[in-house]
């Protein structure tokens, strides 16, 4: 694709926020979209914790897809309250957004995030997510019509961002909404985050997926080491938890926890980045880190 090509009287660019309720899928969305792994993924909600913008360039049009945190009814903690602040930020100096739901449940989580979706000026989409777990399909009309007035949406539809359903449509819905102009990013960029952040990311993707209950809300991962030097990508990060006791968990018997996460986390860098990747982690003890604004400040927590 030519630089002319995506610059044409037809061109379209925009700005997209995905918002919903923690663990509706937007940061799997994102990831399909992009046909790659940028933002991560667990099962645990609030995995996502800042917001990052996915880029997709196509010869019709460039996308900005902004991922945000998920927006909660309960913010009791520093943290929380700073996810809520970034996630209705982004409701802002965009051009459409997509409130994304599970399909057939409509919670009082999702009934907190519509209501704060009143601040938009912007068009907004109703999308469906995780139709796939939706055995009759019949149903879901009868939970539209329920819940929701056609009147109120640019568009109302069903996907599955895992499997991939209906996402191509969604892609064109959403360029059919976006304004004609000439593209803002490098046809091949595909975020606007540094490659730190994004392994300080997959680093905490990994340390989620390996521990369990309340542990990984109460870490962060911090990179001071990025370098690189003869064919060799050198990252050293400190993750930082709450108590000395936490801190004795993330490193596990003999250090195994620690091994076992920097061993995948490794192998999902040298994907991510596409070189051979050297890395060392730490874990380190910052006392309630993350109900202190002047912490979470430190740790790169900026509104």
């Amino acid at each position: 694709m030519s630089g002319k090509e995506v610059q044409g009287s037809e061109f379209r660019f925009g700005y997209v926020a995905i918002v919903g309720r923690p663990n509706v899928g937007k940061s799997t969305l994102l990831n399909q979209i992009l046909g790659q792994k940028v933002s991560i993924v667990t099962a645990k909600p609030q995995t996502t914790r800042q917001r990052l913008a996915g880029i997709k360039t196509t010869g019709q049009g460039q996308v900005v897809y902004v991922d945000t945190p998920g927006i909660h009814h309960s913010a009791k903690r520093a943290l929380n309250r700073y996810m809520n602040r970034v996630a209705q930020a982004s409701l802002h100096d965009v051009d459409l957004v997509m409130l994304l739901i599970e399909a057939g449940t409509w919670t009082r989580q999702d009934e907190f995030v519509a209501r704060a979706l009143g601040t938009a000026r912007v068009p907004v989409m109703l999308i469906l997510n995780k139709i796939d777990l939706v055995p009759e399909k019949t149903t879901l009309l009868a939970f539209v019509e329920k819940h929701f007035q056609a009147d109120d949406y640019a568009g109302i539809l069903m996907i599955s961002a895992k499997k991939g359903s209906g996402v191509a449509e969604l892609e064109k819905q959403v360029l059919q909404q976006l304004p004609f102009s000439r593209p803002y990013y490098d046809e091949d960029q595909f975020t606007d985050r540094s490659e730190r952040f994004l392994a300080g990311e997959m680093i905490r993707e990994q340390l989620t997926l390996r521990l369990h209950q309340e542990l990984p809300y109460a870490l962060t991962v911090q990179i001071e080491e990025f370098k690189r030097a003869n064919g060799v990508l050198k990252i050293g990060a400190v993750i930082y938890v709450e108590r000395e006791s936490q801190k004795q968990i993330a490193i596990g018997k003999k250090g195994i926890v620690l091994k076992q996460v920097g061993s995948k986390a490794r192998h999902v860098l040298q994907d991510l980045f596409g070189e051979k990747v050297f890395l060392r982690l730490w874990v380190k003890v910052s006392r309630d880190w993350s109900d202190s604004e002047k912490t979470i400040e430190k740790f790169g927590y900026l509104d």
